[in-house]
């Protein structure tokens, strides 16, 4: 399929970033009920601002989580160890808001429905390796290098707080080409240079992530456009749990349906859904069957069955969207019920998710990102309409 030439950007935000800060601590407390009540309804969210963790929501479980001491344990493993920052894990104040969850929820829960009504979409393309999109990829990659020279002292100066932005330049077969522009920006100590900075992060940062043939004299570096980042965390901004749905997908290649991840146990399909759509989209691309897909799931509250599933090609599908929507019923578990048994998801895997993308992960743990399916679909595609 012929297109244009054209950019595409996306971003990403470091574990540090406030709102990422929010996402790991609802995730934690999660992982924690979690791990002893396996059954445990968790609807948690968290802000966090200068001196402050508030933690609230529904929950319903048979265990006990000492929220605080885990809220400031989270807080320590980001990084945020110096009063000088303005929110450290010693220091800052924890209040808890917990009630139970609504048992008219419950009623259509239990049975196996729907936590909620909403539409979900997963996603998977032929950019990178693992079937994502180049440009979030880069940029999770980004963030996550600058965790590791942060937290190894290759740039000691460096500070929990930072985003990244990668722009992608896709020729007229939509494939990626080159970089064009990187945005980076690294919450630092005051006494370091502007310019030391420019220099550290394209070196130890962009170059360390962004294969070489991708970069060319052209490629555009904004590090720290400012000039300067010092005041970062919750001191600089307010954070609050499920506002990066977008860094924490497909960084606005596809669509997304508007329910955020964090803090959410699976039988919230937001959450469950998303993870089976993604691993639906990424086996369609994986078995050869299209090089690029979307997948939509939608559900009522308290029904098992989705009351739709759509696909979209974008016209590179060997098979009618129909087609695949149809077999995807066909080979795929989509019912609350089944896709956590599926997917195991009754595991405390989620903190994890919190940081740097839920989806592309190479990790034994993410099981919606297993290509185990591509023979059943390569078997049903071959068959008669």
């Amino acid at each position: 399929m012929t297109r244009e030439r054209h950019l595409f950007t996306s971003e990403s935000v470091c574990m540090g970033h406030p709102d990422k800060i929010s996402d790991q601590i609802s995730d934690a407390i999660l992982d924690a009920m979690i791990a002893d009540d396996p059954n445990s309804r968790v609807a948690c969210e968290t802000l966090v601002t200068t001196g402050l963790v508030l933690v609230a929501g529904e929950i319903t479980t048979t265990t006990w989580v000492d929220i605080p001491a885990l809220v400031r344990q989270v807080i320590r493993e980001i990084g945020y160890t110096d009063p000088s920052m303005g929110f450290d894990w010693e220091t800052c104040a924890v209040i808890t808001s917990i009630d139970k969850q609504s048992p008219d929820i419950a009623m259509g829960v239990d049975p196996g429905g729907a936590g909620d009504q909403g539409l979900m979409f997963g996603y998977a393309c032929r950019d990178t390796a693992e079937l994502m999109p180049m440009p979030i990829t880069l940029a999770h990659e980004i963030c996550e290098r600058l965790a590791v020279v942060r937290e190894q002292g290759i740039l000691p100066y460096v500070r929990p707080d930072g985003k990244s932005q990668v722009t992608v330049e896709y020729d007229e077969d939509g494939k990626p080409t080159r970089v064009h522009t990187v945005v980076v920006s690294a919450q630092h100590k005051p006494e370091v240079t502007h310019d030391q900075i420019r220099k550290d992060i394209i070196r130890h940062v962009v170059r360390e992530v962004v294969p070489e043939g991708l970069l060319d004299g052209d490629t555009v570096y904004h590090v720290n456009p400012t000039g300067r980042f010092v005041v970062g965390g919750p001191q600089g901004d307010c954070g609050m749990t499920g506002r990066k749905i977008i860094v924490d997908t497909y960084g606005g290649k596809g669509s997304h349906g508007g329910g955020a991840f964090s803090g959410k146990d699976p039988s919230k399909v937001d959450r469950s859904a998303s993870y089976m759509a993604r691993h639906i989209a990424k086996n369609i691309v994986a078995a050869e069957l299209a090089d690029e897909i979307e997948v939509q799931v939608a559900y009522a509250i308290g029904v098992a069955e989705p009351v739709s599933v759509n696909v979209d090609a974008f016209g590179t599908g060997k098979l009618t969207n129909a087609a695949f929507a149809r077999i995807i019923r066909e080979i795929f578990p989509l019912t609350p019920k089944e896709i956590i048994k599926y997917l195991d998801l009754r595991r405390p895997i989620y903190k994890e998710t919190a940081r740097h993308g839920h989806f592309g992960r190479r990790r034994p743990d993410f099981l919606w990102e297993e290509t185990n399916r591509v023979d059943e679909l390569k078997s049903a595609a071959a068959k008669p309409a």
